[in-house]
């Protein structure tokens, strides 16, 4: 096996496992500890692992945190967003939300809005908008992701595409200075393209700790987006690029 067929499954399994070792490697593909090593190298001078005595393990910032901690993670930020976000909604609307506990927030926030059709690949935000008797729920079809009730896959996708949305809410796991919006799982990230494709407006809902994390694939750019919900000021470079872009950027307090 070639080391450009080789490398991209050495991510997925320390992306699965949290590390990797040599040993374990060189069985698995069947090529000694030396060209292992090699492998590990390059990968960790391209940043995408750290090495470690014996192999090597995702660097940080690489690997998404726990449904449940990411629930509690600045939980009053992320209440305070989905309010500003939420008032920017109208009656009368047709939305997307997709998977994310910052569009579970901004799902609780729509409980009095009426005349709402909305579609989520997010189970959560089914359940909670089934409590608004004025919101039509539709939820997009795909593989469930237990970990925290998202719905992904080429049938999502399909479902999406039946669809023009007047605007679509989403979130991501990171942000970065050139306004790339990024993730953690490639089928998500190719769900929340089709979603940005088929709405006429995108809200993206991200608090301050997105910027300073990092993830490995790319949803979008700011760019695309036609406005940004957070909590505290872009730093000024990309403050910068999002007027360029005619990116409005809403800075709710808490």
């Amino acid at each position: 096996m070639s080391q450009s067929f080789r490398q991209p499954e050495i991510l997925d399994i320390a992306r699965r496992e949290g590390r990797v070792t040599v040993e374990r490697l060189a069985e698995h593909f069947g090529v000694t500890h030396q060209t292992v090593r090699r492998d590990l190298t390059e990968l960790s001078d391209a940043g995408q692992l750290e090495r470690v005595h014996g192999g090597a393990i995702l660097p940080s910032g690489t690997m998404n945190i726990g449904y449940e901690d990411r629930r509690a993670l600045n939980a009053g930020e992320k209440q305070v967003i989905a309010q500003a976000c939420a008032r920017a909604i109208p009656d009368n609307a047709s939305v997307f939300l997709n998977i994310g506990t910052s569009t579970e927030a901004v799902a609780r926030e729509l409980l009095r809005h009426r005349d709402l059709m909305v579609v989520t690949n997010n189970i959560n935000v089914a359940n909670i908008l089934a409590g608004n008797a004025q919101c039509q729920v539709i939820v997009a079809g795909g593989t469930l992701r237990r970990s925290d009730g998202g719905l992904v896959g080429s049938l999502t996708t399909q479902t999406i595409r039946q669809f023009k949305f007047d605007l679509a809410v989403i979130g991501c796991s990171a942000l970065d200075q050139d306004g790339d919006i990024l993730d953690f799982d490639i089928q998500e990230v190719g769900v929340s393209q089709t979603i940005i494709r088929q709405s006429r407006k995108t809200f993206l809902v991200a608090d301050h700790s997105k910027i300073q994390r990092n993830a490995p694939a790319r949803i979008a750019s700011l760019a695309e987006i036609d406005v940004v919900f957070t909590d505290a000021e872009l730093p000024g470079s990309l403050s910068a690029k999002c007027r360029d872009w005619s990116t409005d950027v809403v800075v709710a307090l808490t």
